[in-house]
């Protein structure tokens, strides 16, 4: 098995891509708008999907924080908030806060059960730094270190309830940061003692199944590797630090953040620690560079991959239990509104 993650470039796999995919046999796929238009178009995706590869638990991925990183919306699927509506929440009601997260992952987690995913990049940990780029923004759960893992890790429970894994995210931390990673490479100059509270939640949160790395430089650990790329940022802080001993995916390889051919970054990272390898463009040449250049998955990775899809399901049809979770989530964020 590659251990890589690949993108599709459309609702249906192509001729080519499916032939690739049963050769190179890669740990799963990353779903994007391009390949969503409507529930049937994409349960059918992602049954063949598991088809190609013979196996029910599949990693199939997808973005579905909700606001504005939201691969499925309406009207097909439902709609999800960002995460600042809930951090407004837990600064009058934390405990009505946790609990409008935790339904609001639960509907998520089986809206995507049911379309045959797995494996959902959400929560981001990444603290609210005032004065950093908005790339993170309304997608974190707070400024406050206890906050967010209180909330992420409501987040983790209701997935796993709708029957999907989640991911933490941006390890160590992302929340610094002074420019966009999909466009360029930012360098985060804090020092060890100031970055405790970014990995604070993530600490927190380290028995989490699945986690991704972030695109940044980090110099008080590492004045040359962005985390990605990074053997003493994997080692010694998310790996040490930290405490995470999950399935470790590096963010999207193809970001502007990264130098290097897709090939030579992939190798980098897997070489820096990574286990598996995040490609999300689904351009044939790119994909099979990665495959020619990649070590077999070890069964270090093998393992965390097992321990990450064990306690995922596939729903026949979204569970009717949805939309009533969905009614307690509004009801609930109805208290920041009023307070208002």
């Amino acid at each position: 098995m590659i251990p890589a993650i690949f993108g599709l470039s459309g609702p249906q796999l192509t001729a080519d891509e499916r032939a690739f995919f049963r050769e190179a046999d890669p740990a799963g796929y990353i779903l994007f708008g391009r390949n969503c238009e409507n529930p049937a178009q994409l349960r059918a995706l992602t049954d063949d999907l598991r088809a190609i590869h013979g196996r029910d638990r599949l990693l199939v991925s997808i973005d579905q924080e909700g606001g504005r990183v939201a691969r499925l919306r309406p009207p097909h699927w439902a709609g999800y908030p960002c995460a600042e509506v809930f951090a407004k929440l837990y600064e009058i009601a934390p405990a009505s806060a946790i609990e409008a997260a935790r339904a609001n992952a639960t509907a998520m987690g089986l809206e995507l059960s049911a379309m045959g995913i797995t494996v959902d990049y959400h929560p981001p940990l990444d603290l609210r730094v005032p004065g950093a780029h908005d790339v993170i923004g309304d997608r974190a759960f707070g400024a406050d270190p206890m906050q967010v893992a209180a909330l992420g890790r409501a987040v983790l429970e209701g997935l796993a309830a709708g029957g999907v894994t989640g991911c933490i995210k941006h390890m160590p931390g992302h929340g610094r940061t002074d420019v966009d990673t999909h466009k360029a490479l930012p360098t985060v100059t804090a020092s060890a003692a100031e970055l405790e509270d970014d990995l604070a939640p993530f600490r927190t949160l380290n028995q989490a199944l699945v986690g991704m790395t972030g695109h940044l430089v980090f110099t008080a650990w590492d004045d040359e590797n962005p985390a990605t790329l990074s053997e003493t940022v994997i080692r010694d802080v998310i790996r040490g630090a930290i405490g995470f001993d999950g399935l470790l995916l590096t963010d999207d390889i193809d970001m502007e953040a990264l130098g290097g051919s897709i090939p030579e970054r992939s190798v980098r990272a897997q070489a820096a620690g990574c286990d598996i390898i995040l490609n999300c463009w689904a351009k044939m040449d790119d994909m099979a560079g990665i495959c020619e250049v990649l070590t077999p998955m070890s069964e270090a990775t093998a393992a965390r991959l097992d321990r990450a899809l064990a306690g995922t399901r596939i729903a026949p049809a979204i569970d009717p239990q949805a939309p009533e979770l969905l009614t307690k989530r509004d009801a609930l964020l109805a208290l920041a509104e009023a307070a208002a």
